[in-house]
């Protein structure tokens, strides 16, 4: 079987190594397109591709046209929005993602960027301690978990709300399991956001639920950025000087939160969760597994669509 890794940015070269160890040792053929330029260039590349794994690269039903071959696509991270599931479905592609992967990294983003902001960005003047502060994690997946046992490091006091993950599973890991969204902002001092990008959640961080936080509070998103409604919240940040947002998803907004939020905002110049090198050769060594998986047993646990 002929596996493409088809990266625009490319893995770091210890994960190619380990990409092509796994690959190889399951007797299959490993094919590298790495900083390509042109659509047409992939396009090509899939062609008599029979696996495909993936980072940032859209995979949608012009690419899926062109792999006449292609039984399964792995998105080497938690997100899949890059891949058409439906023109996936159709052509009878198995897409899957790397969950957990990166897990740790984005978690310890969170606390980089939550340590500055009490901290008042670093601007030499008093600022506050993570010490017996209320910590509300929305989204108890891998993600979320991580954030807690950090979080429990500083001593702080976790809570967290996740509307299908049950509250049995969300207390078993000695984290406070909230009734709902709303009561997760009244109660705590920060709230790190760690939803997907859904029709349910999209837009859904917006003026009513964020004017519910603490005075003082901080809100830190390090999941998608379609999830913030964007001109509430910087209606909001204007009315309430007290409140801090920090992101590891440029605002499209990014220039006036900047100029009307100054000292209170803070976004990373790109998306940086992920990485790491750690999480960068974990997630592509797992995508390689998955393939071989699929193809030795046809293992599909990491499908994602069904």
């Amino acid at each position: 079987m002929k596996v493409l890794v088809a990266t625009e940015k490319p893995f770091a070269a210890a994960a190619v190594k380990g990409i092509r160890k796994e690959v190889e040792a399951a007797g299959n053929e490993l094919v590298l397109l790495e900083k390509y330029t042109e659509k047409a260039q992939l396009l090509d590349a899939v062609k008599d591709a029979d696996a495909m794994i993936i980072r940032s690269d859209k995979v949608d039903a012009e690419v899926l046209d062109a792999a006449k071959q292609l039984k399964i696509v792995v998105r080497a991270g938690a997100g899949y929005d890059n891949i058409d599931l439906a023109a996936a479905t159709a052509h009878n592609v198995v897409a899957e993602n790397t969950p957990g992967q990166n897990a740790n990294a984005v978690a310890e983003l969170v606390f980089g960027l939550l340590v500055m902001a009490v901290r008042g960005f670093y601007n030499g003047k008093s600022g506050s301690e993570l010490l017996g502060k209320k910590l509300g994690i929305l989204a108890f997946g891998n993600v979320g978990r991580n954030v807690a046992r950090i979080a429990k490091g500083f001593g702080m006091d976790v809570y967290a709300y996740d509307a299908y993950c049950p509250a049995e599973v969300i207390e078993q890991a000695g984290v406070h399991a909230v009734a709902s969204q709303d009561a997760l902002f009244e109660q705590c001092d920060v709230v790190s956001l760690h939803i997907p990008a859904t029709p349910e959640t999209k837009q859904s961080i917006n003026y009513a639920l964020v004017s519910k936080m603490k005075k003082g509070a901080v809100l830190v998103n390090t999941a998608r950025k379609e999830v913030i409604n964007e001109p509430e919240l910087l209606n909001l940040m204007q009315e309430r000087e007290d409140l801090k947002f920090v992101t590891d998803i440029m605002p499209d907004a990014n220039d006036s939160f900047k100029s009307k939020c100054e000292g209170r905002y803070f976004s990373t110049p790109k998306k940086m969760g992920a990485q790491t090198a750690e999480a960068n050769i974990n997630a592509g060594i797992a995508a390689a597994r998955q393939i071989n998986a699929f193809f030795k047993d046809g293992d599909t646990r990491f499908q994602v669509n069904k």
